[in-house]
């Protein structure tokens, strides 16, 4: 990989010492708990996100320690949405580089407050933070739940499974979910065949043989049943329990992530044997998206020699930069709304399925535009021509 060659070079190189750049990334954390569900079987690790951008970090230092620059990480972490906003200020006003792990309202609070400063959304997958509501200091390391809803629309696509089903749970995630994923049937020429939301209360892991088959079969005929059941409540008890046999995708069964275990290829597993060794448990979506923003600020910083905001922003949406992030293409980020391109692994618990983008979805720049919101289709403004 283009990062890690130049790194293993430099330690033969026999030039003279590079100045010393110290570069202070900060890290504001919302720490609440998650919605109740249905079952504790799958909990978030305590460290989730936070995990990745300590394993990017010591990832810098590797490659710092051979260019005279240093690399720290201030960590926030706070339990509600108020003492978060009261902390930024303070964190803001000495790091000019910082990570954000909270829900969009929050993430657009604290750009807000910092105009001059580079911003990493790692969390936050609203489609509005990319579209109308994007700011020209934010950036985005998490797939946005278009670009998901794209990849599997088009794994469906290369099936010929055009006929479709949604369920879409009751959380503000779970529809901003299936949002995408009526939006992405659309785009691609799907067939919506019913759309129901999740309306059981009682506890469904008692009665799902008995309930499931007879509502998924008010949905009509269809070739796929696709779940937005983003907090992980009620999608898995659909699998194998619709009227018909039939596969599912979305929130569960095939489901389009950022990350997963069971990424192996293009160097993968030696991201996922550190970040085990590292934290005790396999990597997920949240802590890929921080390690990328951490390691984004990294090459930055080494392909610059500097640690200025302006300087770093100014590089990172050039067509200069590239981030090797096994995932078998360079990533980059989108110049019209700072969102990090990058292809999703389509997985089960035990495989990636496919990889999207997916063979034969054209693109006149790169096919990793056919996933979420290319240029034509952007209302972000912000960002200028």
């Amino acid at each position: 990989m283009r990062g890690w060659c130049f790194a293993a070079c430099l330690a033969g190189w026999a030039g003279g010492a590079s100045a010393q750049v110290d570069v202070q990334v900060g890290y504001l954390r919302l720490d609440d708990r998650p919605p109740p569900t249905l079952s504790d079987y799958d909990p978030a690790p305590a460290d989730l996100g936070i995990a990745g951008a300590r394993l990017g970090l010591a990832d810098n230092q590797t490659t710092g320690q051979f260019l005279n620059h240093t690399y720290a990480l201030t960590e926030v972490n706070e339990t509600s949405a108020e003492a978060l906003l009261d902390a930024a200020p303070a964190l803001l006003a000495d790091h000019k580089v910082v990570l954000v792990e909270a829900p969009a309202d929050l993430v657009l609070q604290i750009a807000d407050m910092a105009p001059q400063a580079v911003i990493f959304n790692v969390a936050a997958a609203d489609d509005a933070l990319r579209d109308a509501d994007c700011r020209t200091n934010l950036l985005h390391t998490m797939p946005s739940y278009a670009m998901r809803a794209d990849a599997l629309a088009q794994f469906l696509l290369s099936k010929r499974w055009t006929k479709v089903a949604l369920v879409a749970g009751p959380n503000p995630s779970d529809m901003a979910f299936a949002d995408a994923i009526r939006a992405a049937v659309v785009k691609f020429g799907l067939k919506m065949q019913g759309d129901a939301p999740w309306g059981f209360t009682a506890d469904i892991r008692r009665s799902a043989t008995e309930e499931v088959p007879g509502f998924t079969q008010k949905l009509g005929d269809f070739d796929m049943l696709l779940v937005a059941d983003e907090i992980h409540d009620f999608g898995r008890f659909l699998n194998y329990n619709t009227w018909e046999p039939r596969p599912v995708g979305g929130s569960e069964g095939v489901t389009p992530v950022a990350w997963a275990p069971v990424v192996e290829q293009w160097g993968a597993q030696q991201l996922q044997s550190r970040f085990r060794d590292a934290a005790g448990r396999e990597m997920r979506s949240e802590d890929y998206a921080s390690w990328a923003a951490i390691r984004s600020i990294g090459e930055a910083v080494t392909r610059t020699g500097s640690a200025d905001a302006a300087g770093l922003r100014e590089y990172l949406l050039s067509p200069a930069f590239e981030l090797a992030g096994f995932k078998g293409r360079p990533l980059s980020f989108r110049d019209w709304d700072g969102q990090l391109r990058q292809p999703i692994p389509l997985v089960d618990p035990r495989a990636v399925v496919a990889t999207a983008p997916l063979a034969g979805f054209l693109h006149p720049v790169t096919e990793l535009d056919t996933l979420g919101r290319d240029r034509p289709e952007s209302a972000c403004t912000a960002f200028g021509e």
